[in-house]
C-alpha cells in the first residue's frame, strides 16, 4: 500500500509543480523555497527501500546517478525559467519552451536510468524517484531565489530587468 500512497505522491508533485511552472505566476521571494523539498526529502528517507534489495553498492550508485540528473534537471528548469518585474515591483516567472525540452531529456535519462538498474538486478523503490525530485525542486527553487536577489539589485533597473527576452526596459518616466 505504501507504493500506491508514493506513486500518487508523485504524480500529485510532479503534476502541481508543471502545471504551475508553465502559467505565469508571482513569485513570492521569501525564505521558504526549500520546504516543499524538504517535507519530499523527509517522506524519502524514512522508507527503508530507498537502497533496496541486497545489491546496496548497485543500488547507491544508481540512486547518486538519479540524484545527480535531479539537480541537473533542476538547475536546467531554474535557467530556462523567464522571470521578471512588474512596474509594481511583483516578481513574476514562467517557464518556457525550453523548459519542456529539460523536462523531456530528464524523464528520458530517468527512464533510461531505471531500465539499466532493473537490467542490472538493482530494485528502484519509489523512494528514491521522491528523493530525485526532491533535489530537482530544490536545486530549481534555490537556483531561482538566486537569480531574483539579482533582479533587486539596482533599484533603478530592477523593475526594468527582464530575463529571457533580452530588453531592457525603464520603468521611469523621463522628467519634463
Amino acid at each position: 500500500m505504501a507504493w500506491f500512497v508514493n506513486a500518487l505522491l508523485i504524480a500529485a508533485v510532479a503534476a502541481l509543480a508543471i502545471v504551475r511552472q508553465f502559467r505565469a505566476g508571482r513569485v513570492d521571494a521569501g525564505g521558504r523555497w526549500w520546504v516543499l523539498p524538504g517535507i519530499l526529502a523527509f517522506v524519502a528517507l524514512r522508507e527503508p527501500d530507498l537502497l533496496g534489495g541486497d545489491r546496496h553498492t548497485a543500488s547507491a550508485a544508481i540512486l547518486a546517478a538519479d540524484l545527480l540528473m535531479g539537480l541537473a534537471l533542476g538547475a536546467g528548469w531554474a535557467w530556462t525559467t523567464r522571470i521578471w518585474v512588474e512596474t509594481d515591483g511583483t516578481v513574476w516567472s514562467k517557464s518556457t519552451k525550453a523548459s519542456v525540452v529539460v523536462w523531456t531529456a530528464g524523464v528520458g535519462l530517468r527512464a533510461g536510468l531505471f531500465a539499466c538498474a532493473a537490467m542490472a538486478g538493482v530494485h528502484q523503490g519509489s523512494s528514491a524517484l521522491i528523493l530525485a525530485l526532491a533535489a530537482t525542486l530544490l536545486v530549481r527553487s534555490g537556483v531561482l531565489a538566486w537569480r531574483l536577489q539579482s533582479l533587486h539589485r539596482t533599484p533603478t533597473t530592477a523593475s526594468a530587468l527582464t530575463y529571457g527576452d533580452g530588453v531592457l526596459r525603464s520603468p521611469w518616466k523621463e522628467p519634463v
